[in-house]
């Protein structure tokens, strides 16, 4: 196989179909220290920025969103301090890569994989509110919102074993394998790659993070635990074993959250001691 110091958009298509392998990953990790220091400091900085804004916010399932601009700015800070630590990997091996050194196209890489994530954030915004406008009382937590969070949670269990999760995690897991097919040239470049890499990142974690909203896209907690799944999945080797707890897991949410919602740990149920709100869906 070339070395990665010598490929560039040529070899790249004589090696496409080259294997991965965890080795490769780990030397473009260890030659490019600075680069993963930096997006882990950003990281860092994100989950002390994000437990800053969303101290004392957590209601539960279908906590108040506020304002579309501050929701927009908080998603983003969340996803640099969920994604970014799992993401680095494929960073550094796209930064050794290319053939120009330059500090500004990883960033770029970066930049764009963030503004995937917020358009996604856009979108859980508007649905959720249409969500509110179109349902109202009937998801109070009381009447339908239980069976909500539950169906939510158990919707992210079943995808977990789709092929479709299966094609976008191998791609997720695989950086070397998804910058060899997809290798674009220049700043450009490294913005479409960027954008690309988010895709089938959503395509991966889009139902963990619709996980996150059924069990409180304000809680701190939850946030962690699905950031921790989110990076388990795309980094332990034992993959088939990842996927399958991970499963286990959002099932025994959803049943919890239909029949002993007080018992999940971390779990603040809408209209309790805690709650800001006592609705699903409905602004406090």
């Amino acid at each position: 196989m070339v070395g990665l110091d010598a490929v560039g958009s040529a070899p790249l298509a004589e090696n496409s179909g080259s294997r991965e392998s965890f080795a490769e990953v780990f030397e473009a990790v260890r030659a490019r220290l600075g680069l993963i220091t930096l997006l882990l400091v950003l990281a860092g900085l994100a989950w002390w920025a994000t437990a800053s804004q969303m101290a004392g916010m957590d209601a539960g399932p279908g906590t108040d969103l506020g304002p579309l601009g501050w929701f927009v700015g908080v998603w983003l800070v969340m996803m640099a301090a969920m994604m970014f630590p799992s993401v680095a990997p494929t960073v550094a091996l796209y930064s050794r890569m290319t053939r120009q050194r330059s500090p500004v196209r990883p960033l770029l890489f970066a930049a764009a994989y963030l503004v995937v994530w917020s358009a996604v954030g856009v979108l859980s915004y508007g649905l959720f509110e249409l969500g509110k406008v179109w349902f109202g009382a009937q998801l109070s937590w009381d009447a339908g919102g239980r069976w909500v969070a539950a169906a939510v949670l158990a919707v992210a269990a079943v995808y977990e074993l789709t092929p479709l999760k299966n094609a976008c995690l191998a791609k997720c897991r695989s950086p070397l394998g998804f910058l060899l097919g997809s290798w674009r040239d220049g700043s450009a470049g490294a913005v479409q790659m960027g954008s690309r890499h988010a895709a089938w990142c959503v395509g991966c974690c889009w139902a963990l993070m619709a996980a996150l909203f059924a069990l409180g896209v304000m809680s701190l907690v939850w946030m962690a635990v699905v950031a921790a799944l989110i990076a388990a999945e795309k980094t332990i080797p034992w993959r088939r074993s990842v996927v399958w707890t991970t499963t286990a897991i959002l099932l025994v949410l959803a049943v919890m959250v239909l029949v002993a919602p007080h018992a999940v740990p971390g779990l603040v149920v809408p209209g309790s001691a805690g709650s800001a709100t006592s609705a699903m869906g409905t602004a406090p």
